[in-house]
């Protein structure tokens, strides 16, 4: 056999054209690929950044000729003259997901919204469920065999493409390359456009002081090595800002945005501990700017996959630590989440949240972290007796888990209804926790001896939390009591042993009723103090020290009392509470500690005199009253003495 001058072998066999000639006959222009569009057919255009521009435009030029066309898509990013009210007889939208460009014809019944869960959209295209006629598409130019990549928008675009009987496909030099599961071969396109075009962008929101409070309360949670998830938003991307101290963090994701590459050039995610696709941040679609874009293109760091992979709650959990961090819009105080709508409005969907909530849930390690400020833009609470009616709840009571405003974290899992409302009013705006625990009477979540409304209105001092490490390894983090800690709290003193009764508190209780360790707990943090130490993580946390003091408002005196599991003792936490209490205390005007302490128990002496301060005692009643003068450091008592 010979070779023809046309590179193939004489066979006697016709020539096979190569896949470069085979893309030159399907260049067209979109005048003469829109003749094909008929009445009454369904559309799909691509997604968000990835969508096809100059396609969309010359659909618009042609809808009116048309009628009866249904247009997929998920949300798109542009404003398009296929939402406006001339054009209902001609088209309507049925979308996936509802943004600011379709959020006010869904509004007004001019356009469709489908509840669904983002990787379950695939499955109707591939069913035949929701057959497509035409697919409108974005991909780069095609690489030396022949395969174009769908870039920044492989999401439900690659199922599309597969499924729709007809792919018209613009070939755009500004679309990145990206690599995983993103290709689609000329042979599987239909009509080609070559049209070049920058890609639509949406840049990262403004980081306000809110939204940089609710990030650095959210970072608490997310550990080193975890792989995370998170939305799109102002407070979702002050999430990842706050994590930039953290270690080898890693990325499963359905949407990456432009955040992200803050971690990765500070070197933060590295994807080193990722048990699945360790090294790589894997994604579905890219919701950002030219700096994203560049960033992906062509970056063996970034695999793209179809969101019907991405989304899969059996892949996401394979992710050891899989974190998901979710907006919402409102929360009520039984922990249903309502995150797509105002009431009977339609603000935007179910998205990935409750794909990603199912992978983490079932990941080892993982958390579900719903994030909200504590009020709307025009001064309501978000955190509310009852949804708004209408509302949707889209994380459901037995789903949520980690709850986070810019006043504190409320853990839910496995809470009570009574202890996940105590939870929820304390991260509430304080101009909102009285009326909420009124109501929460009314309906009998609270009752009046468990929770004061005073400590509703209690603001929790979050800057006197603090971490100290004890004989080199013994870590235990000191903060100032919550209401949520009552169960913990009672099961401290019950741990203690009957002969360890430190102080007068102690000594005289043998039980310890609701109602006595509520006022531990139900505080103004002025007047009253109770420091808890803790330790294990925020899941499995327990109490192992105790410290509190009462102000007397005459004599500008405080009683304090304080103990320390014996498991814990002979560590020095005794001495460093006592001391942090004293300085807790001299700032909030007191002048003096009282402390009563058992015959038999005199070792706790010592604790005191190592605060620096005048210390006297006496016997009185079976009890030794321990005083500690603020107002007269031991220097001063020594010069007076040596005079």
């Amino acid at each position: 056999m010979s070779e023809s001058r046309n590179g193939s072998l004489e066979t006697g066999r016709p020539a096979v054209d190569s896949w470069r000639e085979r893309f030159q006959k399907k260049l067209t222009d979109t005048r003469r690929a829109f003749r094909a569009l008929k009445r009454g057919q369904r559309i799909f255009i691509g997604s968000a950044c990835g969508e096809p521009q100059h396609l969309v435009r010359a659909l618009e030029e042609t809808l009116p000729t048309l009628a009866d066309i249904e247009i997929l898509h998920i949300l798109s990013l542009g404003t398009h003259t296929f939402l406006e009210e001339s054009y209902h007889d001609k088209c309507r939208l049925k979308s996936f997901f509802v943004a600011a460009a379709s959020r006010k014809a869904v509004a007004e019944g001019r356009a469709d919204y489908t509840p669904i869960n983002l990787g379950d959209v695939p499955g109707l295209f591939r069913s035949g469920a929701l057959p497509i006629d035409v697919a409108l598409i974005q991909v780069s130019p095609p690489d030396d065999h022949g395969f174009c990549s769908l870039g920044v928008s492989v999401d439900i675009v690659k199922a599309a493409a597969e499924n729709a009987r007809t792919v018209i496909a613009q070939i755009n030099s500004h679309m990145p390359r990206t690599l995983g599961d993103s290709f689609v071969h000329i042979d599987e396109i239909d009509t080609l456009i070559a049209w070049d075009e920058p890609l639509l962008e949406m840049p990262a929101p403004p980081i306000t002081p809110v939204a940089s409070a609710i990030g650095a309360q959210a970072a608490k949670i997310i550990e080193d090595g975890s792989t995370i998830r998170v939305g799109v938003g102002s407070i979702p991307s002050a999430v990842i800002y706050a994590l930039e101290d953290k270690k080898d963090i890693g990325v499963h994701t359905d949407m990456l945005t432009d955040p992200y590459l803050h971690l990765v050039e500070r070197g933060v995610i590295t994807n080193a501990k990722k048990t699945l696709h360790p090294g790589k941040i894997v994604a579905s679609f890219c919701l950002g700017t030219r700096a994203l874009y560049d960033f992906v293109h062509n970056n063996p760091m970034v695999a793209l996959f179809p969101v019907e992979y991405t989304n899969n709650y059996l892949i996401i959990s394979q992710n050891d630590k899989m974190v998901t961090v979710n907006s919402a819009l409102e929360i009520d105080l039984t922990g249903q989440v309502c995150s797509d709508s105002m009431g009977y409005q339609i603000y935007s969907g179910v998205g990935g949240a409750v794909d990603f909530l199912r992978g983490a849930r079932n990941s080892r390690g993982g958390k579900t972290i719903t994030v909200l400020p504590s009020l709307t833009e025009d001064g309501r609470s978000r955190i509310v007796p009852t949804l708004t009616p209408g509302g949707g709840v889209v994380t459901t009571r037995g789903g949520v888990q980690f709850v986070v405003t810019e006043y504190g974290i409320a853990q839910l899992q496995g809470k009570s209804l009574r202890e996940r409302a105590l939870a929820l009013i304390g991260i509430a705006h304080p101009d909102f926790r009285e009326e909420l625990t009124r109501h929460a009477y009314r309906i009998q979540l609270l009752k009046r001896e468990q929770f004061a409304i005073r400590a509703a209105k209690a603001i929790y001092p979050e800057e006197l939390e603090v971490t100290q490490v004890f004989d080199d390894q013994t870590e235990v983090f000191f903060r100032p009591a919550k209401p949520t800690d009552e169960r913990l709290l009672r099961e401290f003193f019950y741990s203690l042993p009957k002969d360890e009764a430190y102080i007068r508190f102690l000594s005289t209780m043998k039980v310890y009723p609701q109602v006595d360790v509520n006022r531990l707990v139900n505080i103004d943090y002025e007047k009253e103090m109770t420091l808890v130490g803790l330790v294990g993580d925020i899941e499995e946390e327990r109490i192992v020290a105790v410290g509190r003091f009462i102000a007397d408002e005459e004599s500008l005196g405080a009683e304090v009392d304080f103990a320390v599991h014996p498991d814990y003792g002979r560590r020095g936490i005794a001495s460093f509470m006592i001391q942090y209490l004293a300085e807790i205390a001299v700032k909030n005007g007191i002048r003096q500690f009282r402390a009563y302490i058992r015959p038999g128990n005199e070792r706790v002496f010592g604790v005191f005199q190592k605060l620096g301060y005048l210390v006297d005692s006496s016997f009185m009643e079976g009890f030794y009253e321990i005083r500690v003068h603020f107002d007269k450091p031991v220097d001063i008592c020594l010069t007076e003495v040596s005079s």
